[in-house]
């Protein structure tokens, strides 16, 4: 394929194209930046050829020549596999913009990893729904030194509309641990919806009741209306799946529990993504936990 890009223009590799990194990836080569990609899953990357991505068959062969290096995958396992993948073909100097929730965990063998292969290292996890992904309109969470901030900033504000620099120190994981306390308030309010309109399903109330009773008051607020709209339509186009928000409850579990903090509601929200995955519904919204709160 020839190479039509300026010699001034960013190239960024990004690695991971699910449901926040297509969006994110698409989203970077409409600004005119030279962006590669790779997925896993091949076959899921390849839509992106039609937004001008290049779909590469390796992370190598995605990050070979990229100034930016961007990780938007499941977990901090899965980022290290990719990276450890791409390692020969790490340029040194290469900003290394983690973008995936890992925890704290997670993060630490990421940090040494960018160490040891002299790349520039930023945790930037964001904050966000697949609208937001789509429309640039993410918060992004991020901690690195001063003089990379410059260049992470021509990525950050093209895949969001906010970001926040919580840190100098990408490997202390002040971003990350931001986060985790952000996603434990997501799980009680996913759940927490879930719970409210399976018990009014359960006591013959009519759910729109619910809602209008709430609607515009100290009770009321977006995120309810959002996930609400998706169990009321039966409807469940992932944003946040039952198997990430999993992942995520198992994250801040540990975090805390390391940190010496008893997160009950957490452990709960635990359980009833456990048993939604169980029933079937692990690649779904994360709404989906709803069924939970019924046998079968």
């Amino acid at each position: 394929m020839a190479d039509n890009t300026s010699p001034d223009t960013l190239s960024v590799a990004v690695l991971g194209t699910g449901i926040m990194g297509a969006a994110m990836a698409r989203n970077l080569a409409a600004a005119g930046l030279d962006v590669r990609a790779w997925n896993r899953t091949r076959a899921r990357a390849e839509p992106l050829v039609a937004d001008g991505v290049r779909v590469t068959g390796s992370p190598a062969e995605a990050v070979d020549g990229a100034e930016v290096v961007l990780t938007m995958l499941l977990d901090g396992a899965a980022v290290l596999d990719a990276l450890r993948q791409a390692a020969g073909a790490l340029p040194p100097g290469a900003l290394l913009l983690q973008m995936s929730t890992v925890g704290t965990d997670g993060l630490a063998p990421l940090a040494r990893f960018a160490d040891e292969h002299r790349l520039r290292f930023v945790d930037a996890p964001v904050l966000g729904t697949k609208v937001n992904a789509e429309k640039a309109e993410l918060t992004v969470l991020a901690a690195g030194p001063q003089d990379v901030r410059e260049r992470a900033a021509r990525v950050f504000d093209i895949v969001g509309s906010t970001t926040r620099w919580v840190g100098e120190d990408g490997a202390s994981g002040a971003a990350s641990r931001l986060k985790l306390v952000i996603n434990s308030w997501v799980l009680t309010v996913v759940n927490g919806t879930g719970e409210a309109l399976a018990l009014a399903e359960g006591l013959g109330v009519d759910p729109r009741d619910f809602l209008a009773a709430v609607a515009g008051g100290a009770l009321d607020l977006p995120y309810l209306r959002l996930k609400s709209e998706l169990i009321l339509a039966d409807n469940y186009p992932a944003s946040f799946t039952v198997s990430a928000a999993r992942k995520d409850a198992r994250l801040i579990t540990e975090a805390a529990r390391e940190a010496g903090v008893r997160m009950d509601l957490v452990a709960a929200d635990a359980e009833r993504l456990r048993r939604a995955e169980e029933q079937g519904h692990g690649h779904k919204d994360a709404a989906a936990a709803y069924f939970a709160s019924f046998d079968g």
